[in-house]
Formats: C-alpha cells, structure tokens, sequence
C-alpha cells in the first residue's frame, strides 16, 4: 500500500506564546495547562507540516516509533497554525501529535470538530490513537 503524506506550508510567528497560538486557532480549547506550557516549538518561520495516516490504532509508543520511521517529530505550534490557516483542514478528519513519550503516555494536541463545533484538547494521555486521525509533525 502506498504512503500518502499530505504537506500544509505555514509561516509561524515565533513571539507567540503556546497559549497565544491556541487562541489563534478560534477554536473551543480544552486544555491542561501544565501541558501547554511543555508544547515543543520547532525551529524556524516557514516550515512545512506533514500529516500522514495509518491503517491501525497506535498504542502512543508505536506512534512514536511512526514519527521516528517518518523521520518526523512533534511541533505543535506549526500544527496550530496549519488549522489556523485552513480551519476546515480538521472537520473530516482530527489531526493530532504527540510529544514527550514516557512511560507509555504522551502529551498531546489533537484539532477536531465534534458537530457544530471546531475544538482543540491539550493533554497527557496513554490510551493511544484511532486510525481516523491524522497525524502530524515536521523534519527533524
């Protein structure tokens, strides 16, 4: 089966805080805190964002072990502004990442739309993924 990445070039504003590029997105938050604070930034003004899908549910290790084989990590701040860019871009589809795998749990960033409403959660969790999301990050 061929692999279908789907690639959204965005420019970050880098004096924007995590909390600040949430609220960028316009979206219902839902959001840990702690976690907001941990979001990784990646490393420059343009970068490209590349979301791929999988045909399994990942447990929060094999994701990370999908990232590591795609040779992509985690930068939720990109990601945030690809669904600033493009809302619609999470209304079929949530797209998420993950960071800071320990210990079978992760912290995360997942943009979806649950009926009428566009949403984005911040969290730590370990239950893993359903197969219906995207799944996001940039070049190491």
């Amino acid at each position: 089966m061929a692999e279908t990445m789907i690639v959204r070039h965005v420019r970050v504003d880098s004096t924007r805080t995590p909390q600040e590029v949430l609220d960028a997105t316009g979206r219902r938050q839902y959001l840990n805190p702690d976690v907001v604070k941990t979001m990784p930034r990646g490393e420059g003004e343009e970068v490209d964002v590349y979301f791929f899908d999988l045909d399994y549910d990942p447990t929060v290790d094999q994701l990370e072990h999908e990232y590591e084989r795609h040779g992509l990590e985690a930068d939720p701040i990109a990601q945030a502004q690809v669904n600033v860019d493009d809302p619609a871009f999470a209304d079929e589809r949530p797209n998420v990442c993950q960071w800071g795998v320990k210990n079978g749990v992760a912290s995360f960033a997942v943009f979806s739309r649950w009926i009428d409403e566009r949403g984005v959660d911040v969290g730590r969790s370990g239950d893993g993924w359903n197969r219906r999301y995207r799944f996001g990050g940039v070049r190491k």
